[in-house]
């Protein structure tokens, strides 16, 4: 069977690569295809099979502003030639599905996210857009809509990576969608000794949607520590808000440092709306709970006063009830086995076994 894999785009290694290097290990003879390829940003894994790009990779500074030439990319995915496939796996996030498979061949479209730009985040990205990419969103935007709707027929099966992407396709593509956790590197956490200290932990991006503000403002106006670890453009932003004495700043860390403070953190604060989010499974298999926003993918990684808790309002104020209520109770996470039970269902073999299932029933179709 001849298989083809197209990625949206390989300019970094992140959830939606991982997901790329087991789809590999289960096809280590397919072939890639993707907008945008820096070689130098991505896995020996990945960098070993052949790749093929769009005319977008030839275009002015494309490692960098690909996200700038989405309105490109459906177009751009014309040039792909795959008649000759058995198989196509689209992995979804920026345009990638909208391909055209041969009649006899079999697309399953592996979604991380519908375009959030394009649908449920449409009115965060124009507000803090400028003027003249605001001008471009209201004349491209509903073109690419109608796009995305359409593309979604050249799609044999859908396969979510969460219950929260699960929904969004059946709203914005009325098409059903199967569950398949992306693999998560959990062994490496699974034997870290928990020896909890006097402080909280926020773990991401220093971008918006993932609220580092809440968690901040949280535990300054509560007289509680917390350690932010992160980067990004929102860094200097946020730091402003952390100037009580309470919030350290760690930055960009390694690995090492990331397990470690796993293990020593009271919880992991996760006040942000994510489609799956690898981080606090990462932080369940290293036995640290998590207080969570009660919304997205959390609502599949975590178990309620088993690996965590959640508040329900994305405030402080909100949060600060949700940290007095953990600490209340914090001998209901005392166990590292019901972490360990809990997280295993996200491990690299576990998606790779859910995934040739789904191939078995569709060599049955």
């Amino acid at each position: 069977m001849k298989v083809a894999i197209v990625h949206y785009w390989l300019v970094n290694m992140r959830g939606g690569e991982k997901v790329l290097e087991a789809l590999l290990g289960l096809f280590p003879q397919a072939d890639i295809y993707t907008h945008v390829y820096d070689p130098k940003a991505v896995s020996p894994l990945i960098g070993a099979h052949k790749v093929y790009t769009s005319y977008i990779h030839k275009l002015p500074c494309a490692k960098k502003l690909y996200q700038k030439y989405m309105p490109l990319m459906p177009a751009a995915l014309n040039e792909f030639n795959l008649q000759d496939y058995d198989l196509i796996i689209s992995s979804e996030s920026g345009p990638a599905k909208g391909v055209v498979p041969n009649p006899d061949a079999y697309h399953i479209c592996y979604c991380h996210s519908p375009m959030r730009y394009l649908w449920d985040m449409y009115h965060e990205y124009f507000r803090k857009a400028g003027f003249l990419t605001r001008f471009f969103m209201k004349r491209l935007i509903p073109g690419l809509r109608l796009w995305d709707v359409m593309s979604a027929n050249l799609v044999d099966r859908f396969v979510a990576n969460s219950s929260y992407v699960a929904k969004r396709i059946r709203r914005y593509y009325n098409r059903e969608a199967e569950i398949v956790f992306p693999p998560v590197d959990i062994e490496k956490y699974l034997d870290i000794e928990r020896k909890s200290e006097d402080f909280y932990l926020f773990f991401g991006q220093m971008v918006g949607y993932k609220r580092a503000d809440i968690a901040i403002e949280a535990c300054a106006a509560s007289g509680r520590k917390l350690v932010v670890i992160g980067a990004g453009a929102k860094a200097k932003d946020i730091k402003r808000r952390g100037k009580s004495g309470l919030v350290t700043f760690a930055g960009r860390v390694s690995d090492a440092e990331i397990a470690g403070y796993f293990s020593r953190a009271k919880a992991l604060l996760f006040p942000g709306i994510e489609d799956f989010g690898i981080i606090p499974v990462e932080a369940a298999a290293a036995g640290c709970p998590v207080i969570a926003y009660r919304k997205g993918g959390v609502l599949d990684t975590i178990q309620e006063n088993v690996t965590g808790i959640f508040f329900d309002e994305q405030t402080p104020a909100s949060l600060i009830q949700a940290l007095d209520r953990f600490e209340g109770m914090e001998i209901y996470f005392a166990s590292r086995q019901q972490f360990t039970d809990h997280v295993r269902q996200f491990s690299k073999a576990e998606f790779c076994k859910r995934i040739q299932k789904i191939l078995a029933e569709c060599k049955r179709v």
